[in-house]
């Protein structure tokens, strides 16, 4: 089944006592029992509701996963994966992660006993020096936030297999459309739903999605004993999102590619980052494990300091300053104080997320006047 068709149709089936063609949004805590325990396979909201399981059995598809956990937001997902782990355990993670993934870590819970590393696995030979018999997770974003660090899905996979260690891939900046993880040896996958699978800023979501039976017990009796759960409301807005995902997906990228070259040479711009580009750090592999190059793009200001990047920053008509990224509409971020502020400065200025830099989520707007906006704003 293609990725359009499992996009519109997977998990979902007229509802049988109406006919509805939409899944209906069940808007309930609670399920009638016959006689203790004698169910229609639902007990209580916080564990599963209608809704919400045809929204996660959707998402699983379109990973090609057999099993999916719908969060509350991208951070319950997350750690949710992290309660899999046990005091004395050690995580080797990224030196680019999105803010909030590095605050969990670092403030939460290395605070329980669990050691974090953060490394360069653009080049996966790194890993060898850091795994040891507590090592029990690797995470790892691709392409990450907001440098745009290609790593090597399948290359990582291989290592932590051969040390029985968990892999866990956060695809939220290329979609289940553009890169499958699980397809590359990844043992979980996240997604903060919220992105590019909502699609249209109305929404905070998160999800994890699996094959392995044991790894799905585990993370279900989290995800149902804490209660990081969405309500039904936002599963069946996600639900209609997801019905175009593949559209968007595609202007994403057409926008996107446009956008970067036109950037390429601009004379306000000293670096750009996007994986499209040929003399991009492991554009091979990005080519090579994904099937376009998304819609964003992260640029260093020409000469600009703090006053300049913010005066920039705020000078837009169409793109909007805003968190987050991939809905319908364009935004520009400014990492260093927004999405990557709770990162100390000379650890997010090792990996190049300096003051100077922003971040674009090109939207699906007409690509010409995204691209007048630039050349307004930059001016």
């Amino acid at each position: 089944m293609g990725f359009g068709t499992k996009a519109i149709h997977a998990g979902q089936e007229p509802d049988p006592t109406t006919g509805a063609v939409m899944t209906p949004i069940y808007q309930t805590s609670t399920y009638w029992q016959k006689t203790p325990g004698d169910n229609k396979g639902y007990e209580y909201s916080r564990g599963t509701n209608p809704t919400r399981k045809a929204l996660e059995d959707c998402l699983a598809a379109l990973e090609n996963a057999k099993y999916g956990l719908a969060f509350s937001s991208g951070m319950g997902a997350t750690d949710a994966v992290m309660k899999l782990l046990m005091p004395g355990d050690e995580v080797i993670t990224g030196n680019d992660l999105y803010g909030g993934s590095y605050r969990i870590f670092t403030k939460v819970f290395a605070n329980y006993g669990i050691k974090f590393h953060f490394i360069d696995l653009t080049n996966p030979e790194n890993i060898h020096q850091y795994l040891n018999e507590k090592t029990k997770l690797i995470w790892l974003e691709t392409p990450t936030n907001p440098m745009m660090q290609i790593i090597d899905i399948e290359a990582v996979s291989k290592i932590a297999k051969s040390k029985n260690v968990i892999l866990a891939v956060d695809n939220t900046f290329a979609s289940p459309y553009l890169q499958n993880p699980i397809d590359l040896g990844a043992d979980i996958v996240m997604h903060s739903v919220t992105k590019y699978i909502g699609g249209h800023s109305d929404v905070v979501m998160g999800a994890l999605l699996l094959n392995d039976e044991d790894l799905y017990k585990k993370l279900w009796f989290i995800y149902n004993a804490c209660g990081a759960t969405p309500g039904p409301q936002d599963s069946f807005l996600v639900l209609r999102g997801i019905k175009t995902l593949h559209l968007r997906m595609k202007a994403h990228c057409e926008n996107g590619e446009k956008i970067a070259h036109f950037l390429k040479n601009h004379p306000k711009i000293e670096k750009i980052y996007w994986p499209g580009f040929t003399d991009h750090p492991n554009h091979d592999v990005a080519k090579k494990q994904m099937r376009g190059f998304g819609g964003m793009i992260s640029i260093v200001l020409k000469d600009a300091d703090l006053a300049e990047t913010f005066r920039i920053s705020g000078n837009f008509k169409v793109f909007t300053l805003a968190e987050s990224l991939g809905g319908v509409e364009s935004l520009i971020n400014h990492p260093a104080t927004m999405t990557h502020g709770s990162i100390p400065k000379e650890e997010r200025e090792k990996v190049g997320v300096v003051d100077n830099l922003l971040r674009l989520s090109v939207g699906v707007e007409d690509v010409d006047d995204l691209i007048d906006d630039l050349k307004s704003a930059l001016s």
